[in-house]
Order: structure tokens, then C-alpha cells, then sequence
């Protein structure tokens, strides 16, 4: 369970004010045991790291409907070569898997992994051909095929080639989003 400190929106205030409050919590464990404080450190860490996961993946598998029940592995990757000065074909793939018992339909769009903001795009300029329409058949796994042309005459900052892999996803069912 992990708190993002920034996004690609900027600074996330929930985020650090959670981060904060997780470390005042544990600083207040250590004063408050006489006995076996570090022992006690250690345990609260480890299963504050591990436990999240397991939970995540019990409710995906069977509770979750919608976009909830959609995982993603994160080896998705990206490859973009130039066709000219402003064109660039650009091809990614991702795999994705839904939990739930029936068809699940969503848009898809690339969220960029590096977000200072001198950076130049990457995933993020698939979505000039996007937001990408995607429909997964029921308890299966699909590997997501986008390959699209993209003219970026109007954006000055955006690689000519080059590839990335783990790349981060925003899927989106009109009430709900999730960033994986």
C-alpha cells in the first residue's frame, strides 16, 4: 500500500499527509513498547507491505465487477520509430486480464512514468490517436495491440525514436478511473 507522493497531475496532498501520518504511527509503536520495539517495527513493515497485495488480489478475483476487476502486470511496452520530421508510428502493447464473469468494456489511455516537467513525452503521445476503445472477454487475459501513425506537428516536445517498457495505464468506465 503505497502512497504516491506526485503524479502526473503534480504534488498529491492526500499522499504526503498519508505518508506523514504513517511514519508519526510508527514512530508512536516504538515509544509505546518497552518490549520487543524493533521486533514489533519489523512486523507492522512487513505486513503493512505484504498484506495490501494479498488483499488486492482476493477481491479482484472475486468480488470486483467493472474496471475494478481488470490487473495489469506493467510489462507493457512502447516502441516509436520517425517516418518524418513530425510523423511517428507509434506501437504499444499491453497485457491485461479481467477477474469478472463478464465482458468489461473501458478507455484506455498511456499515462507518461516520468513526470518532471522538462521531460519529453513518451507513452503519453499514443493518446493523440486515443482515448482507445477496449472490450475484455470474460476471466481472460488479452494482450492489447495499439499501433497508430501519430502526427505531432502541434507538440514540440516529443521523442523521434525509441522505446519503454513498464509503462503506466489509465483506464476509465465513464463513472470510474483507475491509474495502473
Amino acid at each position: 500500500m503505497s502512497f504516491p507522493l506526485r503524479n502526473h497531475d503534480g504534488w498529491v496532498p492526500m499522499g504526503i499527509f498519508y505518508s506523514v501520518l504513517f511514519l508519526i504511527a510508527l514512530v508512536l509503536i516504538v515509544n509505546g513498547l518497552k518490549k520487543y520495539r524493533i521486533r514489533t517495527l519489523f512486523a507492522v513493515t512487513i505486513i503493512y507491505g505484504l498484506l495490501p497485495l494479498s488483499l488486492i488480489t482476493f477481491y479482484q478475483e472475486t468480488f470486483a465487477n467493472g474496471i475494478m476487476a481488470i490487473s495489469y502486470d506493467g510489462s507493457g511496452n512502447c516502441t516509436f520509430e520517425s517516418v518524418d520530421e513530425n510523423v511517428i508510428n507509434g506501437e504499444c502493447n499491453i497485457t491485461l486480464l479481467n477477474h469478472s464473469n463478464e465482458p468489461v468494456s473501458f478507455e484506455l489511455q498511456l499515462v507518461d512514468s516520468v513526470y518532471f516537467e522538462d521531460a519529453v513525452k513518451m507513452e503519453s503521445m499514443m493518446n493523440t490517436a486515443g482515448p482507445f476503445q477496449i472490450t475484455l472477454p470474460p476471466n481472460q487475459e488479452e494482450i492489447i495491440k495499439l499501433k497508430e501513425l501519430l502526427d505531432l506537428k502541434d507538440d514540440p516536445s516529443h521523442i523521434t525514436n525509441g522505446s519503454v517498457s513498464m509503462i503506466h495505464i489509465q483506464i476509465s468506465d465513464g463513472k470510474r478511473t483507475r491509474v495502473l
